[in-house]
């Protein structure tokens, strides 16, 4: 499922070439035909997500709610004009898809138009130089304001917002709560955005036990791990993908990135080919490998429904 920075990446690219732009919307799939219709021809005045959920807001005060769950993709499309600024750099993973126009010069040919469909397409918006397309998402709704501040209200703090007051209301969300911290991290009632990944690399980043209680964990320790998902979580928005481990994890030609830099030989800028996937989290997907930090065997368990994963040296419970 895609974690709370592809869905604000998705929201930037919306803002970048749909804002201030009358749309077309349909259903090409046929189930979204009713609220289609509610959006086509509006002005699309806003783009915004809040962890995993994304919310287009049109001049008619009403709102296209989406939330990807696991199966859920945007893919979009247009002449060479149709970039925005979260195509630079990384490009999208998870959830997102892109295909523009090869090179810089589309050589002054009209923009023709969306392709036809290809697949269950649950909904269409199509501006003046692009489109995009949604396929397989939990929710596709149109809604009005007033609903979209309900769904809002039911979730937890975002930490790529990071509103004044956001790390104390997390602290309070967790440490009210028996339930242990890693369920506590997917809960995004506690807090909005973090998925399996961020939850298993955060919590060893801070060593912390993944089964202890919320309610055990004190106030410092809470806020601390706030700020430590705030920067992990930014850090995938302007990345495009989530690394979690410093440069000294990180292998170039037989040396690490850290020790090639501290030599003054150049280092590759963080892309999708570097570092390399092997090389960009702790514990997450590495079970049965040793632990980059203490050599212990990472371990995976079932918790509620989804696998953890955790070091038993470097995160066992304090005494």
């Amino acid at each position: 499922m895609p974690e709370g920075h592809s869905v604000r990446r998705l929201a930037r690219q919306f803002g970048d070439v749909f804002l201030g732009e009358a749309l077309a919307v349909s259903s090409p799939q046929g189930r979204f035909s009713g609220g289609a219709a509610l959006l086509d021809g509006r002005t699309m005045v806003a783009a915004e997500a809040h962890g995993k959920h994304l919310f287009l807001h049109f001049d008619n005060s009403l709102v296209l709610h989406v939330h990807l769950g696991l199966y859920g993709a945007w893919s979009f499309g247009g002449d060479s004009t149709f970039a925005g600024a979260s195509s630079i750099g990384a490009p999208r993973r998870v959830g997102e898809q892109e295909a523009f126009a090869d090179g810089d010069d589309d050589g002054g040919a009209p923009y023709a138009g969306p392709p036809a469909p290809v697949g269950a397409v649950r909904v269409r918006l199509a501006g003046s130089h692009g489109w995009a397309d949604l396929r397989g998402a939990t929710t596709c709704e149109t809604i009005t304001a007033a609903e979209a501040d309900a769904v809002l209200a039911r979730l937890g703090p975002d930490p790529l917002r990071n509103l004044r007051g956001d790390a104390g209301r997390f602290a309070a969300n967790v440490r009210t709560r028996k339930t242990p911290l890693a369920a506590l991290l997917m809960d995004q009632k506690v807090i909005a955005g973090v998925g399996n990944v961020y939850r298993a690399e955060v919590l060893f980043r801070r060593r912390l036990d993944p089964l202890l209680p919320g309610t055990a964990l004190p106030d410092n320790d809470a806020r601390r791990l706030w700020r430590d998902i705030v920067a992990v979580m930014n850090d995938g928005v302007a990345d495009g993908r989530i690394i979690t481990t410093p440069p000294k994890y990180w292998t170039l030609d037989g040396t690490t990135a850290a020790k090639a830099a501290a030599a003054g030989e150049p280092v590759p800028p963080r892309s999708a080919q570097f570092p390399h996937r092997d090389d960009v989290h702790f514990v997450y997907k590495r079970h049965g490998l040793p632990c980059r930090v203490c050599q212990t065997i990472v371990l995976m368990a079932d918790l509620a429904g989804r696998n953890l994963y955790w070091c038993p040296y470097c995160q066992q419970p304090q005494a």
